[in-house]
């Protein structure tokens, strides 16, 4: 389901408080960077937060996880790249962090949203058709 189409990536560089006293980034930060490139890859399609809510659908977050392959550093120039994987069941990002100098990739994850009818908290099984349309995908 993956498509280069479905990729946005951010430029950015960790801030002194983003870090530990060793100038390494504390690994809770690391989501605050996921969720930038999240919405900068939403904002994309014109269906970030605002626009979720808009049409009736809240999208929490129900699973994320990190594989941490090398520290981000105080300072250090960043690349985060966010890339939808699924979005027939689930909404699912997949990411990457990048040294922005060599390109190393310093970190993977993924996380997991779900949509949710606002009216009524329901859970669906399917995400609503406004997703699709919003990233121009074909409906299952």
């Amino acid at each position: 389901m993956a498509s280069n189409d479905l990729t946005w990536e951010v430029t950015l560089s960790p801030a002194f408080h983003d870090c530990d006293p060793m100038h390494v980034v504390w690994h809770g930060n690391y989501f605050k960077y996921f969720e930038i490139a999240r919405c900068a890859l939403l904002q994309r399609y014109d269906y970030d937060y605002p626009q979720m809510r808009d049409s009736g659908y809240l999208w929490p977050v129900v699973d994320a996880r990190v594989k941490f392959i090398r520290p981000l550093l105080y300072g250090q120039a960043l690349r985060v790249r966010a890339t939808i994987t699924e979005w027939e069941n689930r909404l699912k990002i997949a990411y990457e962090i990048l040294d922005a100098d060599t390109g190393t990739v310093l970190t993977r994850a993924h996380t997991i949203q779900v949509a949710v009818d606002a009216a009524t908290n329901e859970m669906l099984y399917l995400c609503p058709r406004v997703l699709w349309d919003r990233l121009g995908v074909e409906a299952p």
